[in-house]
Order: structure tokens, then C-alpha cells, then sequence
């Protein structure tokens, strides 16, 4: 996707063979690309959310391990760094497979071919990454054709939560991609963009995408979604996800299982994008299986944002005596889903439905 007419990836190795990111914490204010020169750097990045989104945390823990395996190919490095780099989050999916992913392809190898090895997985995991996104917009923007002919080819209103754009994958989104490649084609596309507290992922990064690429938008507070699903404003929701079970239970950012009881209750479309590295066929039961991380309270009693003189700043926003309490992800089930849409097509959320598209991966 594009920044001012520029093509970007959220992660990239340059001409010199440095790693580079966008450090998603200043956006929308600052656009501050850093690289990432240590395993250090890589595990602050993803712990601190620099980066941040299932897709582009795993392809930041790849490139972790190549630049390890440049410094020190000997198999203690190799696990020491898949242990350094699994511990920064507990939630993504996509961080573990990764990691395996990376280890499987290294583990066999002599040391002195780990360096090399190592550096083309990350880019190829990077590059599916792009291509899986891609078609995950293909599939999706089916839906977005259905709800336009529903309306006799009026204005189709989405409605998204967190951010699951280009953003956070490496390039296209999840969520996003349907409507980027809606827009490209035409149509006429209205997102409603929920904010997301508490790091407001939605009006910072969601709202940025979203104007850099011109795409029609407006900014909700989390609470207006059900508001607008009861007045007919939203014709379908498209929410990305962190972790998805055999079964379809889908772990996303705090506040989607609320959007999926609204959309329910209002017979509004609830769709979740997702790229098949983000399903976790280990898992059966989100509710007891799935781990939820708790953040630093401070993101609650805090928010960022420009003072007057332009600086970006924190302010607290409670008593100095207020505790808070946050849970970085909920768990929507399975039937509360309308269908999954991923990079083989369209399926509902369902074991049996899963595995058909996937034989492959949920054996059989």
C-alpha cells in the first residue's frame, strides 16, 4: 500500500541488509521508520508494539532469527532466540508458527548454512504473507458485491474494529483488503472505523490507512457500533483476528465479541479476514485454550496524542488512585460468526467447514 503516493511494507530488509519497520507507536502524528539491528530490538519491538498484528508479528520474529543466525548459527542460538522472541506475546498465533516455521527450516541445516537459509525463509514468509493478503481481499470483496446489489448498487457501509490493514500484515491487510481492493474496483465504500481503546488502534493506524489511500471514512467511539447496526447504517462487519480454533472460535482485539453480539442481535453480517497461518488446529475451545494477555494498565488510564505545540504526549485520564484492568483480546465464538473468509475462499465457522478448505493443514 502507499504513504503519499510511495509504495511501503510494514517490514522490510534494505540494500544494506538492515531490517526496517515502521514504529506504529507515533502514527498517525509521525512517521518514524527505525531498523532493527539486535535479537533485542526485535523482542522490544513486538513486546512494546512497535509492531503489532498477527501476521506482521510473526514476519518480525522471523527476521529476529536471520539476523541471530548471522551473528551465531550454532543450534543454542537458534533456540535461545525461538525462546527470546515466543515470550514478547501470548496471544498471536501466528508468532509460534513462525518460529516453528523458521526452526524446522533451520534445525537440519550444517551452521554454516543457517545465515543464508535463514534470510530467505524470513522474505518468503513475508512474500506469502502479501500474496495470502492479496487473496483474502479477492474472496472478500464477494461479500462486498453482495451488499452492494442488495442496496441496487448503493453505498455499502463497513464497519471494522482494531486494525487489521496493511498495517499489521506486511502489506494489504486482512479486513482491509476487501475494501482497498472494493475501492480499486470501483465501488463505493463507506468504513465506519471504531476507535479501539484503549491504544486506539482504530484512529491511529485504521484512519490513517484508510485517508493515506483515500479510501471513504468516518471515526466512531467503540460504543456507537450497535447504535448504528440498530438504524440500518452498517450493512456488514469485517474484523481481523489473532488466533482462530479448529472449531472457529475467534480471538481478536478486546471489544469484537461485543460487535458480534450487536451485529447478531440486528441481523448485520459478521465476517472475520484471516490468513490460515493465524488458525490454531491445536486448539478446540477459545474460552479455556486460548491465552489473553494483560497488558500494562497504564494504556487504560493513559492516552496519547498532539498538545497544542504539536509535541506527542500522554495524559492520564482518571484519579491518580484508579486502578484499571486490561485484557488486550476477548473471544468471540464460533457461532456468533457469520463465515471466515481466508486465502482459499469463503467458509463458515465451523470444524467441518474448516477442514474442508484445509485438509492439508488439519489433517484431513
Amino acid at each position: 500500500m502507499k504513504i503519499d503516493g510511495v509504495h511501503y511494507r510494514s517490514i522490510w530488509r534494505d540494500a544494506g541488509g538492515e531490517v526496517r519497520i515502521i514504529d506504529q507507536r507515533w502514527l498517525p502524528h509521525e512517521l518514524r521508520i527505525v531498523a532493527l539491528r539486535t535479537l533485542q530490538d526485535f523482542a522490544r519491538a513486538i513486546s512494546e508494539m512497535w509492531v503489532r498484528g498477527a501476521p506482521l508479528i510473526g514476519a518480525t520474529a522471523a527476521w529476529g532469527v536471520a539476523l541471530r543466525m548471522q551473528e551465531d548459527p550454532s543450534d543454542q542460538a537458534l533456540a535461545d532466540a525461538r525462546a527470546r522472541l515466543l515470550a514478547t506475546r501470548p496471544t498471536a498465533i501466528n508468532l509460534r508458527w513462525a518460529l516453528d516455521r523458521m526452526h524446522a527450516a533451520l534445525a537440519p541445516l550444517p551452521a554454516a548454512r543457517r545465515a543464508e537459509a535463514a534470510a530467505a525463509e524470513a522474505a518468503a514468509i513475508c512474500d506469502e504473507d502479501v500474496e495470502i493478503n492479496r487473496r483474502i481481499g479477492e474472496h472478500g470483496l464477494a461479500l462486498l458485491r453482495e451488499a452492494s446489489a442488495r442496496k441496487g448498487g448503493g453505498r455499502v457501509n463497513v464497519l471494522t474494529h482494531c486494525n487489521a490493514g496493511w498495517i499489521a500484515t506486511v502489506d494489504w491487510g486482512t479486513a482491509t483488503s476487501p475494501i482497498y481492493q472494493a475501492v480499486e474496483a470501483g465501488m463505493d465504500v463507506h468504513v465506519f472505523v471504531d476507535e479501539t481503546r484503549p491504544r486506539n488502534q482504530g484512529a491511529q493506524l485504521t484512519a490513517w490507512e484508510l485517508a493515506s489511500h483515500g479510501v471513504s471514512h468516518e471515526l466512531v467511539v467503540d460504543n456507537a457500533g450497535g447504535h448504528l447496526m440498530q438504524r440500518g447504517e452498517v450493512d456488514l462487519v469485517i474484523v481481523g483476528t489473532d488466533r482462530v480454533t479448529a472449531r472457529g472460535d475467534v480471538c481478536n482485539k478486546i471489544g469484537t465479541y461485543l460487535k458480534a453480539l450487536a451485529a447478531r442481535a440486528n441481523g448485520v453480517p459478521f465476517h472475520v479476514a484471516l490468513p490460515s497461518p493465524t488458525i490454531d488446529w491445536t486448539a478446540t475451545d477459545g474460552l479455556s485454550e486460548i491465552p489473553i494477555e494483560e497488558r500494562d494498565p497504564r494504556e487504560v488510564t493513559h492516552v496519547q496524542g498532539l498538545d497544542p505545540e504539536g509535541r506527542i504526549v500522554q495524559v492520564r485520564i482518571c484519579p491518580e488512585a484508579t486502578g484499571a484492568r486490561n485484557p488486550a483480546f476477548d473471544v468471540t465464538p464460533a457461532e456468533l460468526v457469520s463465515g471466515l473468509i481466508t486465502e482459499r475462499g469463503l467458509c463458515a465457522a465451523t470444524p467441518e467447514a474448516m477442514r474442508a478448505l484445509f485438509p492439508d493443514l488439519a489433517g484431513g
